[in-house]
């Protein structure tokens, strides 16, 4: 499909919509994926959505979620489970920025844990907002 003459007015002048991504994934000490010709990739981000990316997408920086990275290459679909990240588009690429590989079975927390990690987190606010000050609270406690 041909970007219409608004469109083609609308690009700064000399340029035109990048064909492909380049699609990086970094560490704080490795490079864990760095492709040329990525044609689409989709990410889960912190705010609940999920985003997907084609060449000439908007500028953006975003939190993401430990969940699968989807992308598109010439040698087909590809999964790649990270941990949480932050995200950053820029009309010929994709950045996220990472810890690391995450592990499949951590990638859906299961609802008990979940649950249980909010009681926990609810009873370390209760007593924070109950303790005098120079009390310390150890929010790893467990109900006894």
């Amino acid at each position: 499909m041909r970007p219409s003459e608004k469109q083609k007015r609308s690009l700064p002048q000399g340029k035109s919509v990048a064909k492909s991504l380049r699609l990086r994934v970094w560490t704080p000490d490795e490079v864990i994926l760095d492709i040329e010709h990525a044609n689409w990739v989709n990410l889960e981000l912190a705010d609940g959505g999920s985003i997907g990316i084609r060449p000439g997408h908007a500028p953006l920086m975003a939190e993401t979620l430990t969940a699968p990275v989807c992308y598109d290459d010439a040698s087909g679909e590809h999964l790649l489970f990270l941990e949480a990240g932050i995200l950053q588009v820029e009309r010929t690429g994709v950045t996220v920025l990472t810890n690391g590989l995450a592990n499949v079975e951590d990638s859906e927390e299961r609802p008990d844990e979940e649950e249980t990690r909010f009681d926990r987190l609810a009873r370390a606010l209760f007593t924070m907002l109950n303790a005098q000050p120079g009390d310390s609270v150890d929010v790893n406690a467990k109900e006894g």
